[in-house]
């Protein structure tokens, strides 16, 4: 069996992350067992919701990382030997996997195998991925954009924001986005058919810029930053607005959160407000991949990503896109196929 590379967590964060937090170590991989399958890590994921399992006790939906043990995340690999029916040598799979070179998936159970032909490989842990289906709930089972309706959407150079107001737009709906440079929102304007946006950075204030943009107030927010941005939102929104509540990434870093002022909104407005999980609808991502895949094969929805290659360097991949460095779904490339 091979060694293999792992990229452990170190300390915890007191506020934003740093490097130290990581570490990189060496370890035996372990012979398999009946059922197990060894998999060659060709790309890892870092996604924003990892910031909370960093944290002592994880999340409400998932434990933590552990001090000393490899971070973990969404992974695509290629079998190299299996002890499993399911999977055979060469097999493309994707699965929840250890932040390292090699890993074993104990009984396959973490593992469902992709098509290569179907789509490039980075594409199953973006827009046909997780962050992908994401987008899709969030949108269309929460949101449920309909023909002439506005849509704002937070964060929308990224992973699932760019996915999200592409679905919007779709469904006939005015969709409106925001990021932090010029040149994203370029991008969800000009390649993902975005009608219009703004760089919340150069506006005088987010208020004042949903006021130009939305003119007509907001029917559907996709929330992926929170604090002022939700605030300045629920202000704005119209009577019975859908708030499709995915994220809060302006929060996972700081040590005093930042107190809502407009929470009344929910009530005055009638405002439907839901949080979801993508992991509660992971059932629905063979129909999700199929039809997002006749999307972008026929030209109607546009992919960007942003790939980091070496192993060595995902902490800084993870780190620079908690501060937003990532022009569409960061990646960490880490071996050919």
């Amino acid at each position: 069996m091979p060694t293999t590379r792992q990229i452990v967590l170190n300390s915890r964060p007191d506020g934003w992350v740093t490097p130290d937090n990581f570490r990189i170590a060496e370890a035996e991989v372990p012979p398999l067992d009946e059922g197990d399958v060894l998999v060659r890590h060709l790309y890892m994921s870092v996604d924003p919701y990892m910031r909370g399992l960093m944290n002592d006790g994880g999340v409400a939906y998932a434990s933590g990382f552990q001090i000393d043990a490899p971070l973990f995340g969404r992974v695509i690999g290629v079998v190299d030997s299996s002890r499993n029916p399911d999977f055979s040598e060469g097999d493309c799979v994707y699965g929840m996997l250890d932040w390292a070179e090699w890993s074993v998936a104990r009984g396959g159970e973490s593992l469902r195998k992709v098509d290569p032909d179907l789509a490039p490989l980075s594409h199953y842990l973006g827009t046909l991925g997780f962050p992908g289906l994401t987008a899709y709930v969030g949108m269309m089972l929460i949101g449920k954009p309909k023909d002439g309706e506005t849509v704002y959407v937070s964060a929308a150079s990224g992973a699932v924001g760019q996915v999200a107001g592409q679905l919007a737009r779709i469904a006939g709906a005015r969709v409106i986005g925001s990021a932090g440079s010029d040149e994203k929102v370029r991008f969800f304007t000009n390649e993902c058919g975005f009608h219009d946006g703004f760089n919340y950075r150069t506006v005088p204030s987010i208020p004042e810029a949903l006021r130009l943009f939305c003119s007509d107030g907001i029917d559907v927010n996709f929330e992926n930053v929170g604090g002022a941005n939700l605030d300045a939102v629920l202000a704005h929104a119209n009577p019975f607005a859908r708030f499709a509540m995915c994220g809060m990434i302006s929060q996972y870093n700081l040590k005093e959160p930042y107190h809502l002022r407009n929470v009344n909104e929910i009530v005055s407005k009638r405002l439907h407000v839901q949080g979801f999980v993508v992991r509660d609808h992971s059932h629905l991502i063979e129909s999700f991949i199929e039809e997002t895949a006749e999307h972008i094969r026929s030209g109607r929805m546009s992919v960007a990503e942003d790939i980091v290659n070496g192993f060595e360097n995902a902490p800084d991949a993870f780190i620079g896109m908690l501060k937003g460095e990532n022009l569409g779904k960061r990646v960490v490339k880490i071996a050919d196929l």
